[in-house]
């Protein structure tokens, strides 16, 4: 039986958990620095992102945290899938698709413009899921950051 539920701050370990085992898949373990302690403060204190659970008979197999982002174009707010994880003995069932499917359809509730998310060129996979469901890259942008000390430099600290 497939449901979902909102994360609770009781989560929080659960929610790191998925994001090593996201980050052991991605190959990039050592860029992880999330805490439960920086989890709680930001997902639960600032609520600046939401988790849900795809859940199989009652039990955790996988998450996704997501944010409002905005378009100027569309004059609207989008979702902005910043990780989705299905633990890998239920890959194939779905499971992942049933996500994604809840996800746009809190988009399509709160009057959201879109769903997107960035995904590794290497992870053919994954690509080849998104492309499944009608997802489309995005042609002509790259994406740039500015992060660490060098926007501590930028911002003059």
């Amino acid at each position: 039986m497939l449901n979902f539920r909102v994360a609770v701050e009781k989560d929080v370990a659960l929610i790191l958990h998925f994001i090593n085992e996201l980050a052991k898949y991605e190959k990039m373990e050592n860029e992880v620095v999330a805490t439960e302690v920086l989890l709680k403060h930001w997902l639960f204190e600032e609520k600046k992102a939401e988790v849900i659970f795809v859940l199989v008979d009652k039990k955790e197999v996988g998450f996704a945290l997501f944010f409002y982002n905005f378009s100027t174009f569309l004059g609207r707010a989008g979702i902005y899938l910043e990780d989705l994880y299905i633990s890998p003995e239920y890959r194939g069932n779905g499971f992942g698709k049933a996500l994604i499917k809840k996800l746009a359809h809190i988009a399509v509730e709160r009057g959201c413009g879109r769903l997107e998310w960035w995904c590794l060129d290497w992870n053919k996979p994954s690509i080849d899921f998104y492309l499944s469901l009608g997802a489309e890259p995005m042609k002509d942008w790259t994406v740039y950051r500015v992060a660490g000390e060098k926007l501590t430099a930028l911002a003059d600290f």
